[in-house]
């Protein structure tokens, strides 16, 4: 009889020991986000600017600067203000393909290209007729070097097949520092993921958590004495609301001009 219940205890311990973890288990899985997936795709038109250099897609309305320098390199695009999102897209990435035109090249390959950019509208033309990036159009006007992945050139405008996907990046993000010691503005880049930022704050080593404000493009600012305390920083993503703490990531010396790397990425 001892034998018998010793053994039903041990089978109910067991259980209620399978069912604790199944819960806490559903629990994290509730509230884990998911790293970015790919949309589905959609239909929209495609343009190019620039030359081969892709001299002209440097700088550009996200404040990315030089896209070489900063590992962007020439595939990139400039949006419709319909995709850019008031710049709360910059940094995210599409992958894109000509279709249903005699430009396209054959078996229809996909470029993969990362929004650094905006393509304003041009209400001085018609939206079927040089004004491509008119709302509510969906257009990406893509650099040269990328539009020449999927079409002939000299098509000048194709159709095209696009998606968002995640980014790929290698390291961690990156933090362009301008302003002065009072008004701090950050460029964030090298953002995996979505790519895409929606809010930021900054916690100097003797402050707590400062809220940042979304100035343009990829940029927040914080106005705050931040000068001679080392700064970390919390983001959230836009697409995916993960949050992200990259601690200590500019010592206590830091400098406008200058760029620091963390060692944490979204994914």
């Amino acid at each position: 009889m001892a034998s018998s219940s010793l053994h039903s205890w041990s089978c109910r311990f067991l259980l209620m020991g399978l069912m604790a973890f199944t819960i806490i288990a559903k629990s994290i899985l509730a509230v884990a986000p998911a790293g970015f997936r790919p949309s589905r795709w959609a239909l929209a038109h495609a343009t190019f600017y620039g030359d081969e250099t892709a001299s002209a897609t440097m700088g550009g309305a996200c404040g990315y600067g030089n896209l070489m320098v900063n590992g962007y390199g020439t595939d990139t695009v400039a949006l419709s203000s319909t995709l850019f999102n008031n710049g709360y897209s910059c940094g995210s990435c599409y992958q894109i393909k000509c279709v249903e035109a005699s430009a396209c090249y054959r078996g229809s390959p996909y470029t993969t290209v990362t929004a650094t950019n905006l393509c304003p509208p041009n209400w001085a033309q018609d939206s079927n007729a040089g004004g491509w990036c008119n709302p509510p159009r969906v257009h990406f006007d893509m650099s040269k070097p990328a539009f020449m992945k999927i079409a002939q050139w000299k098509a000048g405008i194709v159709p095209v097949m696009y998606r968002r996907v995640p980014c790929v990046r290698r390291g961690g993000l990156q933090f362009s520092f301008q302003g002065n010691g009072y008004w701090l503005l950050v460029y964030v880049m090298n953002v995996g993921g979505g790519g895409d930022i929606a809010s930021m704050w900054v916690k100097g080593s003797k402050t707590g958590w400062i809220s940042m404000s979304h100035n343009w493009g990829a940029s927040y600012q914080a106005f705050a004495t931040l000068k001679g305390q080392a700064l970390s920083f919390k983001l959230v993503s836009y697409s995916t609301k993960q949050v992200l703490v990259a601690n200590n990531v500019a010592p206590s010396n830091w400098n406008v001009g200058m760029t620091y790397k963390a060692n944490v990425n979204f994914h």
